[in-house]
């Protein structure tokens, strides 16, 4: 019996009927919900340090820019090591980061919509593994097999896309805000942003991030369906690369800066999976070859 006769013949045992499949997917839909629901009750708890969490990349910028006065100028790599607390912040008398809320019941909004948020990042696991298990019967072995991997990459390089957000994208962006600032002539232009509207910024960079880093996982299914191949991918970088920066031009802030720090990543992820789909081309005709000459 060939790998292929095999693989159909262990689907074929594992086929339910249609009220069985509709009873499983019930019982794993609950199980998603309620970790979503505890998810969200334990961000809910620790929505206010969490919030916190988020702003330090905000008072790390304000503090540098206290520091240096207006129209000065701070190192990336100071304001990056700030950041991440491995380099002291500049110490200013009386220096707050100052957010405002205009509606009542906007702090509490904002800490329901951080706690949903949360609640997807906390209980994905769950959610991926629920998926996997409903998909899995209908799967060959080696797709199986192939599958998994994928389970473990995809939160990774979401993680990675939002750890530049946390430490590099943030600081920049707020930098930038607040050198805009207008302090002369009589006017004076500051910078208050709602609470709402930078819980906004930081969620929209973080899904943008951490979505496009997926490009690697994204292109290795593609090749590994057979749908796209690494010799089509190598012709078409130079429209990859036209494809990366307007995607970048549109999910980022109005900066240059903000938009070359999402397009080169993305173009270097994007080299990355054309190696991917090419080492997955060797392994499957390396498997056709053995198989034939078995």
């Amino acid at each position: 019996m060939s790998r292929l006769e095999r693989d159909e013949a262990e689907i074929e045992a594992s086929r339910a009927p249609l009220m069985d499949h509709l009873i499983e997917l019930r019982g794993r839909l609950v199980i998603c919900v309620v970790a979503f629901v505890l998810g969200f009750i334990l961000c809910f708890a620790f929505s206010e340090p969490l919030y916190i969490f988020l702003v330090k990349p905000f008072a790390a910028a304000a503090a540098f820019h206290t520091a240096v006065g207006p129209g000065g100028h701070v190192s990336p790599v100071d304001l990056i090591l700030g950041t991440a607390g491995l380099k002291p912040l500049p110490v200013v008398d009386g220096q707050m980061v100052n957010l405002i809320y205009t509606a009542p019941l906007e702090i509490l909004f904002t800490k329901m919509k951080l706690a949903g948020f949360g609640a997807i990042v906390v209980a994905f696991p769950v959610l991926a593994w629920q998926l996997y298990k409903f998909v899995a019967p209908g799967l060959y072995r080696n797709e199986k097999g192939a599958f998994l991997p994928f389970l473990v990459a995809a939160p990774l390089l979401f993680l990675l896309g939002a750890a530049l957000v946390y430490f590099v994208m943030l600081p920049f962006v707020m930098w930038f805000s607040l050198s805009q600032q207008i302090t002369a002539g009589g006017v004076s232009a500051e910078l208050l942003p709602k609470v709402s509207d930078y819980l906004n910024l930081v969620t929209a960079l973080l899904l943008a991030f951490g979505l496009c880093f997926q490009l690697p996982v994204v292109m290795t299914l593609l090749g590994l369906a057979g749908i796209i191949s690494s010799k089509v991918m190598a012709e078409g970088r130079r429209y990859a690369i036209v494809g990366v920066v307007v995607v970048a031009a549109i999910v980022t802030p109005p900066d240059p800066i903000s938009q070359l720090m999402l397009a080169i990543p993305l173009v270097l992820l994007y080299e990355i999976s054309i190696w991917c789909v090419r080492l997955i081309e060797l392994r499957r005709r390396a498997a056709d070859a053995a198989e034939a000459a078995a």
